[in-house]
């Protein structure tokens, strides 16, 4: 029943306080699933005091048990144990605290554990989350790598000394987290959001030792899955050895199978890279070798070429047929000149022997009227005409007579 109350009247905390302790106390017991932690016994009691924390959200109960029934389970819980605990609430009235009172102890069962791994794998996966075209290439060489991983833990040593051995000058930015227990899951994703928002950071190594599947349990969280899966900054996941896969291993752009592997994979191997270097330069120097060979001998076999090794003899040779030419054209032409010089003697003889001038030579003379007309028949003239007669030397006038008869 609800109390009645007002600023007048006001409830006693004892009252509250009972009236809440004797509501919880109506409960019976439950069974509850979580995880162990802050495990204690108390000075000089047969109490065991602890949390039982949500194992996905950041909720938890204090809870006491006796001494006996915590240390009968077998294998014995520690901190970091997942159970299924029988417990009764308990409120204390005069602490105003909650906590369960627990009755029996059991481990969560291996198979339950790996049944929700399972289901949550196949959740992520047909979200996408690990499929191969949202991974990330890794730099062949970064100058800064981000470490997640727990504080003096053998895997911080493994990375470091190994990635150092391999390349002296690379340079780590290291978080610290928890990497088992029930709030390790949280340090993570708060040390992945910090080295994420880095700009000097190139890759970020998540890495942890090896353990059971409990202890490894926060590296198949679902919200450090889905921040890994954000992240913009290529992940290196080392959890573990060999046959340990937290999903962890999925969602990550690679997969370490120990933190001595993870330091291999992000920086090469000075060494390695300094003989690989001199094998190019080698190979570089006999490739450039072999083609300046093979371009000499292809250069001497040109030279070797009559054209290139005697250029003079060519232009001797033609001197020579250029020579004979010229011969031959003065032969030609002196012929043809001499034919011509006989064939104008013939033609210039034809022409003298057919002058006028040469019959005159003969003894013959030409008879010209006065008007230059030739007399070549009698009836041109008549007795008295004066004519010029025409000879070799000159001319001179005759008179024409009557022809005397007989």
């Amino acid at each position: 029943m609800a109390l009645e109350t007002s600023p007048d009247a006001p409830a006693a905390v004892r009252t509250i306080a009972n009236g809440i302790a004797s509501w919880i106390n109506q409960l019976g017991a439950v069974w509850v699933e979580g995880q162990l932690t802050d495990v204690s016994i108390g000075r000089g009691t047969t109490t065991v005091f602890g949390t039982l924390r949500d194992t996905d959200a950041d909720i938890s109960l204090r809870f006491t048990c006796n001494r006996r029934v915590f240390e009968a389970v077998d294998p014995p819980v520690t901190d970091g144990s997942r159970v299924v605990v029988n417990a009764k609430p308990n409120f204390f009235a005069r602490r105003g605290t909650l906590a369960l009172a627990v009755s029996e102890i059991r481990h969560v069962g291996i198979g339950e554990l790996l049944a929700r791994i399972e289901r949550l794998k196949q959740l992520l996966a047909a979200e996408g989350l690990f499929a191969a075209h949202r991974k990330k290439r890794l730099p062949f060489l970064p100058h800064t790598i981000g470490l997640i991983c727990g504080r003096d833990s053998a895997a911080e040593r493994d990375v470091l000394e190994n990635a150092k051995r391999r390349w002296p000058a690379v340079a780590f930015r290291v978080e610290y987290a928890s990497v088992q227990g029930p709030a390790a899951a949280g340090e993570v994703m708060l040390a992945l959001r910090k080295l994420d928002a880095d700009e000097s950071v190139e890759v970020i190594v998540i890495a942890r030792g090896g353990g059971s599947l409990e202890d490894l349990l926060p590296f198949s969280d679902e919200g450090l899955i889905r921040a890994v899966s954000q992240a913009k900054t290529p992940i290196v996941s080392a959890i573990g050895h060999e046959p340990d896969s937290p999903l962890l291993d999925l969602v990550a752009d690679l997969r370490a199978s120990t933190p001595t592997d993870a330091a291999k994979r992000i920086v090469p191997d000075v060494r390695e890279e300094l003989d690989g270097v001199r094998l190019l330069r080698d190979r570089g120097l006999r490739a450039i070798r072999t083609w300046l060979d093979r371009e000499a001998h292809a250069l001497a076999a040109i030279r070797s070429r009559p054209a290139l090794a005697a250029p003079v003899s060519g232009i001797e040779r033609r001197s020579d047929e250029i020579n004979a030419l010229l011969d031959r054209s003065r032969r030609t032409l002196t012929h043809r000149l001499d034919r011509a010089a006989d064939d104008i003697t013939h033609r210039l003889a034809s022409v003298r022997a057919l002058s006028p001038k040469a019959t005159l030579e003969r003894g013959y003379s030409v008879l010209q009227l006065a008007d230059g007309t030739a007399v070549r028949e009698l009836a041109q003239v008549a007795a008295g005409d004066v004519l010029q007669a025409r000879v070799t030397d000159g001319r001179f006038a005759v008179e024409v007579q009557p022809e005397e008869k007989k």
